[in-house]
């Protein structure tokens, strides 16, 4: 996979098999399929054209998150932190909820708004700005970094692991507010997922260079152009997402299928984990 070439036909036939097997299993259910991993992995890039592929739509988790007002609620009532969307806990999973539910019930006539979220406002869009799509999609494509990821024990926290958590975090109680997320309201969507496709990064050390290329195309520049107070915004803002993309990295995750990555995030082999969906 690479960001120019756009992904490989063997993983959008792997995604293709991931939804025939959901509706195998679940006849008549709309299959949601998750694809999963790190910033800058390539998962929207993968799941738009799955969709295009197989007659599904694309959702991203990061067109659900809570709004700002919510979110400074959070940081106010229960962890500073919480202000920074991305982590567990910050995503507006009742919407997503709602917009499975209404995708899954539209007729071939019906149309249904799809969210989006302002990441330079920081803020969801109004109604006005969201996307459409007309009728009943053959699956859910979600893009979602860390749907499918696994709670760790409490004592896995005790240490801090980046300057975030050292100057921010010291008694640990935002890491824990968010694996208690993953352990409850992220494990509870995630039952509804028919399948959840890993790609793993070789490492959490590619995954400031990724999120780089990313923001130099958003900004239509070269990676090397990319200007060196984006480069350091960008090292801080990865530090909310390292804790949870390690332990992913390192095994808690649960994937039906996981795609090993290169640091070109070129794809191995798949490794399927799963004999049979989520149902």
């Amino acid at each position: 996979m690479s960001p120019a070439g756009g992904p490989s036909g063997a993983l959008i036939a792997l995604v293709g098999e991931l939804i025939e097997r959901a509706e195998a299993a679940a006849p008549g259910i709309l299959p949601v399929i998750a694809i999963v991993g790190a910033q800058g992995s390539g998962k929207t890039t993968l799941a738009r054209a799955a969709a295009e592929a197989f007659g599904a739509v694309q959702v991203s988790i990061d067109d659900v998150y809570l709004t700002r007002l919510e979110r400074e609620a959070m940081a106010r009532e229960a962890h500073p932190l919480l202000l920074m969307r991305g982590p567990p806990g910050t995503h507006d999973l009742g919407l997503m909820e709602q917009l499975i539910d209404s995708l899954a019930r539209a007729g071939p006539d019906d149309t249904t708004l799809i969210p989006d979220f302002d990441k330079r406002g920081d803020d969801r869009w109004p109604l006005s700005c969201w996307r459409e799509y007309r009728g009943r999609p053959r699956a859910v494509l979600i893009d979602a970094w860390c749907l499918a990821a696994l709670a760790v024990p409490e004592h896995d926290l005790a240490m801090p692991i980046n300057a975030l958590e050292q100057q921010f975090d010291r008694d640990g109680r935002w890491r824990s507010l968010v694996n208690g997320q993953l352990d409850g309201p992220y494990a509870r969507f995630a039952q509804r997922l028919g399948g959840t496709l890993f790609l793993r990064a070789p490492g959490f050390e590619v995954v400031h260079r990724w999120r780089c290329q990313q923001e130099a195309d958003l900004l239509g520049v070269a990676p090397e152009a990319l200007p060196a107070h984006e480069r350091d915004r960008l090292a801080g803002f990865i530090q909310y997402f390292e804790r949870v993309t390690r332990q992913m990295l390192d095994g808690h995750v649960d994937a039906d299928v996981t795609v090993q990555l290169d640091e070109h995030r070129r794809a191995g082999g798949p490794v399927w984990r799963k004999s049979s969906p989520r149902v």
